[in-house]
């Protein structure tokens, strides 16, 4: 059983872990850097799913949290966080009743690109006696949801004006599409279309009589290009708390914080294997890396096994190595537990209370 002093050699395996220094490093540098800046920090619950993570965020400056479903948001209010962006549109009908009930105790925004939708969210906060902060969201290169025209949102922001319960809060723009690209001019040029964008329909609606108090979103790839001197006042970074083998190719100024933990199970002549697969680590951007062992790589994960390249034949039975995710988002979401490590030992026990909140 893992508990609070156990040493890594000792931890069973797999397990995930977060190097404590590094995580409050991160934490410690995007608090810095938005400071003296326009824009502030919204952190991104899903690279995590940790209400104690978030509480973190919160104490180091950030204004709230974003996440992406509603038992996501549920979770972060239980845990006592007042300010929730759901960076996502929420429309089925228990849904809607739910996130009304939700807005009675809590600050909460969502996002819309339908006027049924808008038109649902008024009736369920009327019967409440809540308030939704409404953002509309605009699609720019995800091609997910979102409009597209200055002329789809002017009678959206008009009709969330006119709904009882609801505050047009602004405009919501995500260029994931450009958050993993690893030339920095690029992303600088992502981002130029971007702004171009969102700003003809703010000015759409401002000129309109509506006025614009937020525009949210951005990344951890872009925070440093969107966080000052655009036209984003909101900045939805998720992973740079972790970071992972995908977003280390962009520079940034974020080290790598989390790990899967295994152990050797088996040893032959250049090869090793592990009980760590699929299951504990994600391979949706690629295999693992190994940690602080040059010339070790991942060959490949089945479901429930790493088959490590161990051509020098260095590793050993029961040996512990750490496999560094390439996206530590959906590695996070395959465990119940994050342990957190200080000096080599485990220092403290994170519930990751959001895994597994999907609707």
């Amino acid at each position: 059983m893992n508990s609070i002093g156990t040493g890594i050699d000792k931890i069973e395996t797999p397990a995930l872990l977060v190097d404590m220094d590094i995580l409050e490093e991160n934490i410690s540098i995007i608090e810095s850097y938005f400071k003296d800046k326009k824009a502030k920090l919204r952190p991104h619950f899903k690279t995590h799913k940790c209400s104690e993570i978030a509480k973190m965020q919160i104490k180091a400056g950030a204004k709230g949290i974003t996440c992406a479903k509603l038992s996501e948001a549920e979770v972060l209010a239980a845990a006592g966080i007042d300010d929730i962006l759901i960076a996502n549109q929420v429309v089925e009908s228990s849904k809607i009743k739910r996130l009304a009930e939700l807005a009675c105790s809590k600050r909460i925004a969502v996002c819309v690109d339908n006027p049924e939708n808008i038109i649902d969210l008024s009736h369920a906060v009327k019967e409440s006696g809540a308030t939704i902060y409404v953002f509309i969201e605009v699609n720019i290169g995800m091609n997910r949801c979102g409009i597209n025209t200055k002329e789809e949102a002017l009678p959206l922001a008009s009709l969330i004006q006119s709904s009882p319960g609801l505050v047009f809060e602004g405009l919501q723009g995500y260029a994931g599409q450009i958050s993993h690209e690893a030339d920095f001019d690029a992303r600088v040029r992502g981002v130029k279309e971007a702004v171009e964008k969102v700003t003809g329909i703010k000015n759409h609606l401002e000129e309109n009589g509506i006025k614009v108090n937020e525009i949210s979103g951005a990344s951890t790839g872009t925070y440093n290009i969107t966080g000052d001197n655009t036209i984003w006042t909101e900045i939805q970074a998720g992973s740079y708390v972790f970071m992972d083998t995908d977003y280390e190719k962009l520079s940034l100024s974020f080290k790598n914080a989390l790990s899967v933990l295994a152990t050797v199970i088996h040893k032959r002549p250049g090869t090793a294997i592990t009980d760590a697969g699929q299951k504990v680590c994600c391979v949706t951007k690629g295999l693992p890396v190994i940690k602080n062992l040059p010339g070790i790589t991942a060959l490949k994960l089945n479901e429930e096994h790493g088959i490590i390249n161990d051509t020098e034949d260095s590793l050993f039975y029961l040996q512990k190595i750490e496999y560094i995710p390439s996206h530590c988002c959906s590695a996070v979401n395959l465990h119940d537990e994050l342990y957190g490590v200080r000096n080599g030992v485990i220092e403290k026990i994170f519930q990751i209370d959001g895994r597994g909140k999907y609707r």
